[in-house]
């Protein structure tokens, strides 16, 4: 990563080969689109070459695998965002047969604006536990990892969250 952080290409070239792999396997489980996964991963690697030197240059106690992940997670909850948006842009008329409910689009439209005001109700820190446990998949070990944190306190920390949530929402 120091390599790359100092812009040479043959080892950032050498971290694409390693990793990407692993890193498409990964989006994949989450998005089956695979044109969405394709961008989210050309993405995630121009991130790492223009910020390379933020992880190398730190005193993080994450891998660097752990870290091109985050910012690969990151970019997928972005990419599922702007896909969010632009399905709610004026609908094209359908047949009938096709179109889903007027129930059920109201209510799934409030249901996802309710858990997104609940999540920006919690304390950064616990946040930071749900999205990697949740949304990226780490165990409670590689989060620890990733936030330089015990795991009792990643146990905890994801605890709370849910608490909170479940207060938020009911």
């Amino acid at each position: 990563m120091r390599r790359t952080a100092g812009g040479d290409r043959r080892a950032f070239d050498e971290l694409y080969r390693r990793t990407s792999p692993w890193l498409a396997v990964r989006l994949r489980r989450r998005c089956a689109d695979a044109e969405v996964v394709a961008d989210v991963l050309q993405e995630t690697y121009l991130a790492v070459w223009r910020a390379a030197g933020s992880f190398a240059g730190s005193a993080a106690k994450g891998s660097a695998v752990g870290w091109l992940w985050t910012i690969a997670a990151n970019r997928l909850v972005d990419a599922f965002r702007r896909r969010a948006r632009q399905a709610q842009a004026p609908p094209v008329p359908m047949e009938a047969a096709t179109a889903p409910a007027a129930e059920d689009e109201v209510m799934a439209g409030r249901v996802g604006q309710e858990l997104e005001q609940a999540l920006l109700v919690l304390p950064p820190e616990l946040r930071q536990v749900l999205r990697a446990l949740v949304l990226d998949g780490f165990s409670v070990r590689e989060t620890s990892l990733l936030l330089g944190v015990p795991e009792g306190t990643v146990k905890s920390r994801a605890r709370r969250a849910r608490i909170v949530l479940r207060e938020a929402l009911s």
